[in-house]
């Protein structure tokens, strides 16, 4: 659906399933997502969920299958959406190890953000992250993202208490990038 020079956001498929459920259950990728604390997903849980959604029908929302070289490399969403203050939450896996580093995640970032901007026509996304996931602060912050928060010692991953940092985005602040 949302399309750019290496990535392509798409609906998720049944198909994308079992990829989805190897992430969710891989314990780097969940601590990189910032997975409160990490659980075990069965493939059977992950597919009646998906299930359960499709039976009602309709569209499928602001959650988009991620994919790269023609395979299914991770996912990102809008949620969280405030119709009054027209904002809405980002966020995004790539779940695909050997795409990390390498810009992907931007790109799709950027993708979602221009899609919340001009076609949901909201005013500010935000998300929050770890702070020692200094990767993603890094790939947000070249799209544009700014911090306004931080709230110390909040989150406990992998042994220790981390910051949670909120970052956000204005459209007035948005440039697409080339």
């Amino acid at each position: 659906m949302l399309q750019g020079k290496r990535v392509r956001l798409r609906s998720m498929a049944r198909e994308d399933l079992p990829r989805l459920c190897e992430f969710n259950n891989d314990l780097e990728v969940e601590l990189a997502g910032g997975g409160d604390p990490p659980t075990p997903q069965s493939l059977a849980r992950l597919q009646a969920e998906y299930d359960q959604e499709a039976a009602k029908g309709g569209r499928d929302g602001s959650a988009f299958a991620i994919e790269a070289d023609g395979k299914f490399i991770g996912q990102c969403a809008l949620f969280n959406f405030n119709p009054t203050a027209q904002t809405c939450e980002l966020g995004i896996t790539i779940g695909d190890k050997a795409y990390w580093g390498r810009g992907y995640g931007r790109e799709s970032i950027n993708l979602l953000v221009e899609y919340a901007f001009r076609q949901r026509n909201i005013h500010k996304v935000w998300l929050q992250v770890h702070a020692r996931n200094e990767r993603a602060v890094s790939a947000y912050q070249a799209c544009g993202f700014q911090q306004e928060g931080r709230l110390r010692a909040h989150v406990w991953s992998n042994g220790s208490y981390d910051d949670l940092i909120q970052m956000g985005l204005l459209r007035d602040e948005w440039q697409k990038p080339d």
